[in-house]
């Protein structure tokens, strides 16, 4: 069966997913996400969307087909590549990677664990970073054909296996290996509550992007762009302080934002019938909320972003991407008028995946 038409049927029937005990569901909704991904690689859409040219937008000298595209995190390994460029999406984006292999989160028996919250257009995971490493994708890129004018940029972390120098070392290294094979932009995650640790790695910062700043945006040839990153829980008011240490390193962008540990806020956001498995879900596993309970931070943030953009004047391009509760035409074009200048979706994009399978950016942007 293919996986638009398991998304179909999903959807039909996942609502009643609150009728089964807590930790039953995830469990089975964990091993059915993977067969679905397993799935979703192998359907190839038959028809090519090509979003109209009053969509796409350059920055940094790089052509974005729309103003939307998947996020960090849904094609771990470099997978489903073609899919996303027929779809007609405005870029790719993969991993987040890091520098040695992971083979993710488990606890309770339940391996990457997983649960959507249907009615609140939310979902949790705790994945904690799977992934093949730098060195096996990098060189699944070298030979990875573009097509139909999409861009490709990958998502890097450090990886919480190593510490401090080497940490920071190998993270380098990565980068280095991912611009040698050609992608358009690197996106540097900030804010991955996803490890095992169940923690963003907020402390340190400025020496993460000091040291990035003097052993790869002042070594690298191609001038690829370098966008971090942010949590979606940051508060407002540390947005200027923020901004200003990209402007000096010389970075290229910032994206508001990832999921979410702000578990008391975001339950406010979850249907009442769902808080059951939510409250489950977050005190069992922690890892990350996303989805419609993210859009008011993200929209938020990312537009004070750009408003500091446009006050402080950095030397170099920079732009603004917003990631977070994004899944309808209104939060595009909220973003839009913001002065946003791309966005990224995750379970915004599943959902529509199962409302409109490969026709799912057509019927956002026409």
């Amino acid at each position: 069966m293919k996986a638009t038409t398991l998304a179909k049927i999903d959807r039909k029937i996942r609502k009643l997913g609150i009728l089964f005990p807590s930790k039953f569901l995830v469990s089975k909704y964990s091993r059915a996400r993977l067969n679905f991904l397993k799935k979703l690689e192998e359907d190839i859409p038959k028809e090519i969307y090509y979003p109209p040219k009053e969509f796409s937008r350059i920055l940094w000298g790089i052509n974005f087909r729309s103003p939307i595209m998947n996020s960090a995190g849904m094609f771990k390994n470099g997978e489903c590549y073609e899919i996303v460029a027929k779809q007609g999406a405005a870029a790719y984006l993969g991993g987040t990677g890091t520098w040695n292999q992971r083979t993710g989160n488990e606890r309770e028996g339940i391996y990457l664990p997983f649960i959507p919250y249907p009615r609140s257009h939310s979902s949790s995971n705790w994945l904690g970073l799977p992934n093949d490493g730098d060195k096996i994708n990098s060189g699944k890129l070298s030979g990875l054909s573009r097509m139909l004018d999409c861009c490709i940029g990958w998502s890097v972390m450090g990886s919480p296996d190593l510490h401090d120098q080497d940490k920071l070392k190998f993270l380098v290294e990565g980068m280095k290996l991912y611009e040698k094979t050609g992608v358009d932009f690197i996106e540097l995650n900030e804010s991955c509550p996803n490890t095992y640790h169940g923690k963003s790695q907020n402390e340190d910062l400025a020496k993460r992007l000091i040291y990035i700043k003097n052993n790869f945006l002042s070594q690298r040839s191609k001038k690829t762009p370098v966008i971090v990153k942010f949590s979606n829980d940051n508060e407002i008011q540390q947005v200027p302080a923020v901004m200003d240490l990209l402007f000096t390193l010389g970075y290229d962008g910032i994206n508001f934002g990832n999921t979410s540990t702000d578990y008391e806020k975001r339950r406010n956001e979850i249907v009442e019938s769902e808080r059951k498995i939510y409250d489950f879900f977050t005190k069992t596993f922690g890892g990350g909320v996303s989805g419609k309970p993210l859009n008011e931070s993200s929209l938020e943030l990312a537009s004070k972003a750009v408003e500091y953009v446009k006050s402080g004047k950095p030397k170099q391009e920079f732009h603004v991407i917003r990631t977070g509760g994004i899944e309808s035409k209104k939060d595009i074009e909220d973003s839009e008028r913001a002065g946003i200048s791309l966005n990224q979706w995750f379970t915004g994009y599943f959902e529509n995946l199962s409302l409109y399978g490969h026709n799912l950016y057509r019927k956002l942007l026409e």
